[in-house]
């Protein structure tokens, strides 16, 4: 296999069927994946430890600031990209490939879901995937048991309210909820 992590950051971000050799390097990274996530889960670790174990999950460098509450779970982790200050609490599923961009400040609730590929809708060809970011702002707050789906941004200042099914785009300081969500107001507080 030829493909390297440049190579497979490319073709993410290119929103293209993903195929062939670039789905036997999925399966390379998800192994990773599994290894160092059941290292995090499994075992008690500082936080220190936490912070590397993570910049060897995603292979950047994650700042010190960062938090995590295990169980974590991820089936890539090499395209997730975190912040300053972010907390992600217990039981949270990313789902990578398609990219997970995390900005400063960000706190993610318990057992939130962030799911960056999509099927297609042809029952012949169900197994073709096709990767889709998301992006999250800056000071985002994503409540417990959302779940935020592929080609969505939130914008700075944003609330997810509890159990939200996020499928289009969070205009910033904005509290969205419900499924699918629906902005809810605009955060004037200052």
């Amino acid at each position: 296999m030829n493909i390297d992590l440049k190579e497979f950051y490319s073709k993410m971000a290119s929103g293209e069927l993903v195929e062939g050799e670039m789905l036997e390097y999925f399966h390379k990274l998800s192994q990773e994946a599994i290894k160092i996530t059941m290292e995090i889960n499994n075992k008690y670790h500082t936080e220190k430890e936490i912070v590397k174990l993570f910049s060897k999950l995603t292979a950047k460098e994650i700042d010190s600031s960062f938090r995590l509450f295990p169980p974590f779970y991820t089936d890539c982790g090499k395209n997730i990209t975190v912040g300053k200050n972010v907390f992600i609490n217990a039981c949270c599923k990313f789902q990578d490939q398609g990219g997970i961009v995390i900005g400063d400040g960000v706190l993610i609730g318990h057992n939130v879901t962030l799911a960056t590929l999509n099927h297609d809708q042809r029952p012949e060809f169900r197994q073709n995937i096709y990767p889709k970011p998301i992006k999250i702002g800056n000071n985002v707050w994503v409540g417990s048991n959302a779940t935020i789906l592929g080609g969505v941004s939130i914008g700075d200042g944003a609330i997810v309210g509890a159990n939200a099914l996020v499928n289009k785009d969070v205009p910033p300081n904005t509290i969205v909820a419900g499924i699918p969500a629906k902005v809810i107001r605009k955060i004037t507080e200052k």
